[in-house]
C-alpha cells in the first residue's frame, strides 16, 4: 500500500509503457529548486502527449453530443429493400450524434443553424451510416458550391467574425437556398432540444429488393417527443447561461431512463418514376410530396446508452455517407456524390487513415476483409496473406462484372451546367413559398418575419440588403413585404414601399 496525503491505494498510475509511474505530483529536479532533467521521460511523455491530446475539429458539425441505441424494425418493407438492418423482425446497435453545422467546438448549442443527425448502424453486413440533418432539405445542390457555403457561414478573414452580410451575401445569389432559409428563420429553426427534432436523410437514396428491383427513397425520422422549437429570444437566454445546453440535456434524459426514441417512416418512388417526377427528386434542395408518395412506417430508433468516453466514442465517431450495405445504393444526387468522397477525407485528415479499426468505428459483421493496407496506427492486420488482388494464395477477392446492382442508366455530353427544371414545383423558390403560406400558421409566420428582419437587422447593408428583401418577395411578395416593413420599423427608417404607395395614392388623387 502507497500513502499519499492520507488517502491509501494498492497501486498508482503507470507509464504509457505500463511500468509503474515515478511520480504524478513531482517532476524530476536537480535539487528541490533546480531544473527538470530531460530523462524524466515519464514527465516528458506525459507533456508531449498533452501537447497532441486533441484531433482537428470537424470544419462542419464540430460541435455535437451523442449516445448509443437500438433500431428495431416494425415493419414489413422487404418488397422495397433486401437490406438486413431493414427485414422483418431485424434488432441493429446504433450509435447517433446530434451536431450543430456552423459553430465550433466551443459555439453555444442554441444558435441558430441547422442540426446534423448521424446514425450509424452497426449491421451484420459492414456499418451502414446515415449522415443527414434535422431538416429535409439543404441551401445548395451542387457539391462545388458547399466550401464557398461554409465559409459564407463561418468568420470573416479580417475581423475573424461571424458575419450576417456575408451570409446574405451567399444566400440572395444562390436561390436554390431559399427553401432551407425559410425552414432556418422558422419556428422549427433552433430546436428545443435534440430530443424533440426530427431527423432527415434529405438526400434521395435507392433501395433495391431481392429480386433486383430498383426504387428511390427518402428517410424521415419522426421524434416519438415530438417536435419543439426555441424562440430566438429563449434561444439566446439559453446560450448566456448554458452553452451546453443541449448536450446535457441529452445525457441527463438517458441518465435518467426517459430513453429518446424516433419512428422511421420513407418515402418509396418507383424507380421509373424518378425520371420524370414534376419535382426532381435528386434535388436535396426540394421535398417530395406526401400526397404523391406517402410515408411507410420501417422501424423504431430508441437511444438508452450514454458514451463512457466523450473523445473517444463521439469525437472519434466517423461517419460517412460513402458507408452503405447491400440493398442501399446511391442517387443522381449532386450534394450526395460530393459527400461520399469528402466525409471519409475528412476522417483520414482528422483522426488517420485507419479510423475505421477504432473501437467506435470498428465494422461489428462477421468477415471483414480488406486489402486497405498498412498506415498509421495500423491494428487490425492480416497476417502473412497476399496484400494484393487477385492472388491464387487463397485469400478472397471480389471480382463482379457487369451493371452495378445500384447503379443507373447515364448518358449526355460533359457539362457544368445548373440542372434542368422540369415543372414550375421544380423551381427555386416555389417550395419556400408553399412553406410560408399553406405549412406556417398565423403565429409562425409571424416570428417568421421578427426572425428574418431581425438577422438582417445585424450588419446586413447595402445591395445585399436590398436582394435579401427582393429574396423574400419572390418566396411570397406579401411576406417579402412584411420584411422589409418590419426591418425599417426596427432601425427606425421610413419604409420606401409604404412611401411610395402614399405618394401613388397622393398623385391619383
Amino acid at each position: 500500500m502507497t500513502e499519499t496525503n492520507g488517502l491509501s491505494h494498492s497501486t498508482g498510475s503507470t507509464t504509457v509503457g505500463g511500468a509503474p509511474a515515478p511520480s504524478d505530483r513531482n517532476s524530476l529536479t536537480a535539487g528541490p529548486d533546480g531544473p527538470i532533467m530531460l530523462h524524466d521521460v515519464h514527465f516528458v511523455e506525459q507533456m508531449a502527449h498533452f501537447d497532441r491530446e486533441r484531433v482537428p475539429e470537424r470544419v462542419v458539425h464540430a460541435k455535437g453530443a451523442g449516445a448509443f441505441g437500438t433500431f428495431e424494425v416494425t415493419n414489413d418493407v422487404s418488397r422495397y429493400t433486401k437490406a438486413a438492418l431493414f427485414q422483418p423482425g431485424a434488432s441493429t446497435d446504433m450509435l447517433i450524434r446530434f451536431s450543430t453545422v456552423a459553430g465550433e467546438q466551443g459555439s453555444p448549442d442554441t444558435w441558430r443553424d441547422p442540426r446534423g443527425f448521424a446514425v450509424k448502424f452497426y449491421t451484420t453486413e459492414g456499418n451502414y451510416d446515415l449522415v443527414g440533418n434535422n431538416t429535409p432539405i439543404f441551401f445548395i445542390r451542387d457539391a462545388i458550391k458547399f466550401p464557398h457555403f461554409i465559409r459564407s457561414q463561418k468568420r470573416r478573414g479580417g475581423s475573424g467574425l461571424r458575419d450576417n452580410h456575408m451570409q446574405w451575401d451567399f444566400w440572395t445569389l444562390n436561390p436554390e437556398s431559399a427553401h432551407q432559409v425559410t425552414y432556418l428563420m422558422g419556428s422549427r429553426g433552433i430546436p428545443k432540444t435534440y430530443r424533440h427534432q426530427n431527423g432527415y436523410g434529405s438526400h434521395t437514396y435507392m433501395w433495391v429488393n431481392a429480386s433486383g428491383e430498383k426504387f428511390w427513397v427518402k428517410y424521415h425520422f419522426h421524434s416519438d417527443q415530438g417536435v419543439e422549437g426555441l424562440s430566438g429570444e429563449e434561444a439566446g437566454r439559453i446560450a448566456g447561461a448554458d452553452a451546453d445546453y443541449h448536450r446535457r440535456d441529452l445525457y441527463d434524459a438517458i441518465e435518467r431512463g426517459e430513453y429518446p426514441s424516433w419512428t422511421l417512416k420513407v418515402q418509396v418512388i418507383p424507380y421509373e418514376e424518378g425520371k420524370t417526377y414534376k419535382v426532381n427528386p435528386f434535388d436535396v434542395t426540394k421535398t417530395i410530396s406526401h400526397k404523391d408518395y406517402p410515408l411507410i412506417e420501417v422501424g423504431r430508433m430508441t437511444l438508452n446508452k450514454n458514451p463512457e468516453n466523450f473523445f473517444a466514442e463521439i469525437e472519434q465517431a466517423a461517419f460517412s455517407p460513402a458507408s452503405i450495405v447491400p440493398g442501399i445504393g446511391f442517387s443522381p444526387d449532386k450534394m450526395l456524390l460530393g459527400r461520399t468522397f469528402s466525409y471519409p477525407d475528412t476522417h483520414r485528415h482528422r483522426i488517420g487513415p485507419n479510423y475505421l479499426q477504432l473501437p467506435v468505428n470498428r465494422p461489428r459483421a462477421a468477415n471483414v476483409n480488406t486489402y486497405a493496407f498498412d498506415g498509421a496506427m495500423a491494428y487490425e492486420h492480416s497476417g502473412d496473406a497476399p496484400v494484393y488482388a487477385p492472388n491464387t494464395q487463397g485469400r478472397p477477392y471480389s471480382e463482379l462484372t457487369g451493371p452495378a446492382e445500384d447503379g443507373w442508366e447515364v448518358d449526355g455530353e460533359l457539362v457544368r451546367s445548373a440542372q434542368t427544371v422540369r415543372s414550375e414545383e421544380d423551381t427555386d423558390f416555389y417550395q419556400a413559398g408553399v412553406l410560408v403560406r399553406e405549412v406556417f400558421d398565423d403565429a409562425e409566420r409571424e416570428e417568421f418575419v421578427k426572425n428574418v428582419a431581425g438577422h438582417l437587422q445585424d450588419g446586413v447593408h447595402g445591395e445585399v440588403l436590398q436582394r435579401a428583401f427582393q429574396y423574400w418577395k419572390n418566396v411570397d411578395a406579401e411576406i417579402g413585404a412584411r420584411i422589409e416593413a418590419a426591418y425599417h420599423e426596427a432601425v427606425g427608417q421610413p419604409d420606401p414601399g409604404k412611401e411610395a404607395g402614399v405618394a401613388a395614392a397622393t398623385a391619383h388623387s
